[in-house]
């Protein structure tokens, strides 16, 4: 197993190494920059105000080498898309220097503008993918062993009816019944107007102060209940998404392992149905599961967009958005830098709980 792991950092390594080369020469081709809207919008904004920042940003510089880079004074002059630029950016970003933001938040580091919306999205996302993985689990075991019967057909019709709406209306929905309707949850935003915090702002002081500050309980736990109200509603969408999606990965899984003949030579020892199927069937039919769940990794940081952008919660998926629509490469460049660091790590992950549920998995 070891063995295996170092062979498989050394290839994700390359592997990574290859996609952030990608990343950095799609993102220099797109046409365009962040100052070319300025005109358009702005008649007192010149060519030559704009030609002036975009070459503070080294906008200005040519993509290709050879004859589409000039020489002053028999120098070559740096191009874009120049194998000496690439390298010293990806230099940078391993020291943790990722740029800076052009347009969103002028001048601050990227880092830092990601670092600010990582506690939103793993806040939604964790909670999502817990409660999404408590219920399809359950169901989709009693679903298999209770097979053809009322409950099956309707845990299956409500695990298809999840798969084929897009998030988009099931957030919409929900915030037609919950928000508008019953009035229960807030439609969108972090907190109500005026409030002095928020929920993640709440935990880093309870988690930084503990017992030390007994006088900010009440502020923290409205703070929380707040924070609670106003991430319900997609919580509940992406929660009922992923579960129908993970329902019916386990019910197919356990649909499969029920015919096995160690399932039926365990029933032969006079075990217990209950011990049956939770020690010697659900762990062989969590394998097709792990990798569905291994690859939700990116999720829990990278976010979910299109609920993110719905709800105005201020994630990660909606900062990518943001980030497109405000033509900010330098973030765009970070966030698909850390979501393809995610999936080759989920990848790894999910290879080594091969090994740890099913003992008959060797790795050589």
């Amino acid at each position: 197993m070891t063995n295996f792991i170092i062979r498989r950092l050394f290839q994700s390594c390359i592997l990574l190494f290859f996609i952030s080369m990608v990343i950095y020469v799609v993102i220099n081709l797109v046409p365009g920059g962040p100052f070319d809207l300025l005109a358009l919008s702005n008649p007192r904004v010149t060519q030559s105000m704009i030609d002036r920042l975009n070459a503070l940003l080294d906008l200005d510089k040519p993509l290709l080498p050879g004859q589409y880079c000039p020489k002053v004074s028999g120098e070559q002059l740096p191009c874009r898309l120049d194998r000496g630029r690439y390298f010293r950016w990806l230099g940078k970003v391993l020291q943790g220097d990722w740029g800076t933001s052009w347009t969103m938040q002028t001048g601050t580091s990227v880092l830092t503008m990601i670092w600010s919306r990582v506690g939103y999205t793993v806040l939604l996302m964790g909670l999502s993918t817990f409660l999404a993985i408590a219920i399809a689990v359950p169901i989709g075991i009693y679903s298999a062993v209770k097979q053809y019967s009322i409950a099956d057909y309707l845990v299956t019709a409500l695990a298809f009816f999840g798969q084929s709406m897009p998030t988009f209306w099931t957030g919409l929905m929900a915030m037609a019944i919950f928000a508008v309707m019953l009035g229960l949850f807030p439609t969108s935003g972090v907190r109500e107007a005026g409030a002095k915090g928020d929920i993640i702002e709440a935990l880093a002081r309870i988690l930084t102060f503990g017992r030390l500050y007994p006088d900010l309980a009440g502020q923290e736990v409205k703070s929380i209940v707040d924070g609670l109200r106003h991430v319900a509603l997609p919580t509940l969408v992406l929660t009922y998404f992923n579960m129908a999606q993970w329902a019916r990965y386990t019910r197919s899984s356990m649909l499969e392992v029920l015919r096995q003949d160690y399932m039926r030579t365990a029933r032969a020892k006079g075990l217990r149905e209950r011990v049956v199927i939770l020690k010697h069937g659900l762990r062989n039919a969590l394998i097709p599961l792990i990798t569905i769940l291994a690859l939700t990794i990116p999720n829990l940081f990278g976010g979910a967009i299109i609920t993110e952008t719905i709800f105005s919660w201020p994630g990660m998926g909606r900062m990518f958005i943001d980030a497109i629509s405000n033509v900010d490469w330098p973030v765009v460049q970070g966030l698909l830098v850390i979501s393809a660091f995610l999936v080759v790590f989920s990848n790894l992950l999910a290879d080594i709980l091969y090994a740890i549920v099913d003992p008959r998995i060797q790795y050589s």
